[in-house]
């Protein structure tokens, strides 16, 4: 096993984190026979949380389960539900849902607050920063939000598709420094455990590298709808935005207390140097709306923290307007960095290679000097390029 990974487990500790995001998995809440609520499970979830609360740490939850309490509800058990039926089965569980939590931080005379948000909620600026503002108030007057996606509203093509991400996207809006996925697993393993029965479970890990991404393997219940990539993928996130990362298993009572007891779990190591807050929202895009691949020339100048020149841009791809995410890759096709860009699809086709005096004349109107201006493109690390991890803020 390579430095980046400690293969021995180490007991991870909760405490002296001042801000930690908890997601919990559908699993956990959910019996899958019954599909009932867990109740005994969520008020010991409850207390571990409040512990950690009266040690001054905020805490912040992100909760699956409306889907599958609520098609119980309206008598949808049982097979793949349509879209419609998922959305009315969110209406109706995100009500048992929200209720379910705030019965069980009353025990503690904690206040609970519901936030739904979509993909978009934290892809378009501004409505990322008015619930990053929602999210910091109920922090700072003592409740715990308590986060899903507004599955009711949210189609295939808007949606996050899994609360691991939406978890990784939440802690760095909100400034965590610790972020819990509780699931059916314990951890990164070298191996699917299921698979492979000498499979080693990895305590922590300081690094993401293309080794760790092939240990990643899939979920195996039927409400979990996460697996090991979505997970690894939550990690790069969380890492970028200067969040730590744990897996632990939540299978038994007290998963948070268990955690402090020397119980399996893999902690994914924060970068020392996170990106800005802005830079944090670009790097965290999870849907890029084209690429433009550059040259060698480019790739350097880029490195040394300047703008991208159409002049170094080599082909344009995708479907973007000015102001929207893309990536930036390399002649071999790998990503260096993402940014907002500053021209619409077609003008950047019409641009590609020229030089900011020939612009002019082919667009018919003066020019922006930059494709991506430096203020708004986030560079991976020269160090992590080759393991894919990372995120500058240059």
């Amino acid at each position: 096993m390579k430095d980046n990974v400690i293969d021995k487990h180490p007991a991870h500790s909760l405490r002296g984190y001042k801000r930690v995001v908890v997601k919990v998995g559908s699993a956990l809440l959910v019996d899958h026979e019954s599909g009932r609520l867990r109740h005994e499970w969520l008020d010991s979830l409850a207390d571990d949380m409040a512990a950690l609360k009266a040690e001054e740490a905020h805490i912040l939850v992100v909760s699956s389960g409306a889907i599958a309490l609520g098609r119980h509800v309206l008598g949808l058990a049982g097979g793949a539900l349509k879209l419609e039926e998922s959305q009315a089965a969110a209406a109706t569980g995100q009500i048992a849902l929200a209720r379910a939590w705030d019965e069980a931080f009353r025990r503690h005379a904690l206040t609970t607050g519901q936030i739904l948000l979509t993909l978009s909620d934290t892809e378009e600026r501004r409505r990322y920063l008015n619930a990053r503002a929602t999210i910091e108030t109920l922090l700072r007057v003592g409740a715990v939000p308590i986060i899903n996606e507004n599955d009711t509203v949210a189609t295939q093509e808007i949606r996050y598709g899994d609360n691991d991400r939406l978890g990784a996207r939440v802690a760095t809006m909100a400034g965590a420094d610790c972020l819990v996925l509780l699931s059916d697993v314990d951890g990164l393993y070298s191996a699917p455990p299921q698979v492979d029965p000498n499979a080693r479970h990895i305590a922590d890990v300081a690094e993401i590298t293309p080794e760790i991404e092939a240990m990643a393997g899939a979920s195996g219940t039927a409400f979990a709808s996460g697996g090991m990539r979505t997970k690894i993928e939550a990690a790069k996130i969380a890492a970028e935005g200067g969040t730590a990362m744990l897996i632990a298993s939540g299978k038994e009572l007290n998963p948070l207390k268990r955690i402090e007891e020397g119980a399996f779990s893999t902690l994914f190591a924060a970068r020392k140097n996170p990106v800005t807050a802005r830079k944090k929202w670009i790097s965290g895009h999870l849907e890029p709306h084209g690429t433009l691949t550059v040259d060698h020339g480019a790739v350097d100048a880029l490195k040394k923290g300047r703008s991208l020149l159409p002049a170094g841009v080599t082909s344009v791809s995708g479907t973007f307007e000015r102001g929207d995410t893309v990536l930036v890759q390399d002649p071999d096709g790998r990503e260096i960095g993402r940014g907002l860009v500053g021209y619409d699809v077609a003008d950047a086709r019409r641009i590609v290679g020229l030089r900011s005096g020939d612009i002019e004349a082919v667009l018919g109107y003066p020019p922006r000097a930059a494709l991506i201006h430096r203020d708004d493109l986030v560079l991976r690390e020269a160090s992590a390029q080759s393991a894919g991890m990372g995120l500058s803020g240059k």
